[in-house]
């Protein structure tokens, strides 16, 4: 079964891969985001807030896709559905929680750092990988040495992709999407220089295969 393709979602060059400390911070982010020309974003579960910045964005900036990461257990799909979640990302992908993944209503970027692990989430249906750590995996020589016999296998890279090294992943033909945490790190949302998060959204918007 081909499960849902999260393509027409993440048809952004850069995902933001986002920690929000406050929910108050999470609609101006959102806004910001949005102004430098990036209309998709990852909130990860990785703080108390985080469901509730999701719930925020999504009730009040409406332009944009909200994808929620740092899935680790079934459960996590269970909130990040009932928050209204537009798509699911893990770091890795246990066969519980492929199956949680491969259930939910939306679709899912699961987590892979190994060939044996993209084969795997591949026969299951999923038609996008995330690689994770990308860099630490093995980078851009990974992912070309994986192009030939994982021909029908698309990844968005993650982990430590950065805005110096993000346009040679793009121009890999097996990457759809990196994301990565430099265009939005969680020092600038603390300190509401939403203006530089634009910034630096509008030049990585600007990235393209």
């Amino acid at each position: 079964m081909l499960l849902s393709d999260p393509t027409p979602l993440i048809a952004m060059p850069v995902i933001p891969v986002v920690t929000i400390e406050r929910a108050a911070d999470a609609v101006p982010l959102a806004r910001a985001l949005l102004a430098g020309g990036l209309k998709v974003v990852e909130i990860t579960l990785r703080t108390p807030a985080a469901l509730e910045a999701v719930r925020a964005i999504l009730a009040e900036v409406k332009e944009i896709i909200v994808g929620v990461g740092t899935v680790v257990k079934p459960l996590d799909v269970t909130h990040a559905i009932d928050a209204g979640a537009d798509f699911l990302v893990s770091p890795g992908t246990p066969a519980n929680l492929a199956q949680a993944l491969a259930d939910a209503p939306v679709p899912a970027l699961p987590g892979c750092a190994t060939v044996s692990e993209a084969m795997t989430l591949a026969a299951l249906g999923f038609p996008v990988l995330k690689f994770f750590p990308a860099e630490p995996a093995g980078g851009v020589r990974w992912l070309n040495a994986v192009a030939e016999p994982l021909p029908d296998i698309r990844f968005c890279p993650t982990g430590g992709v950065n805005g110096d090294n993000a346009a040679s992943y793009l121009a890999l033909r097996n990457v759809l999407a990196v994301g990565g945490s430099w265009v939005a790190p969680p020092a600038a949302i603390a300190a509401g220089d939403f203006a530089g998060i634009t910034a630096r959204a509008r030049v990585a918007a600007a990235l393209r295969h």
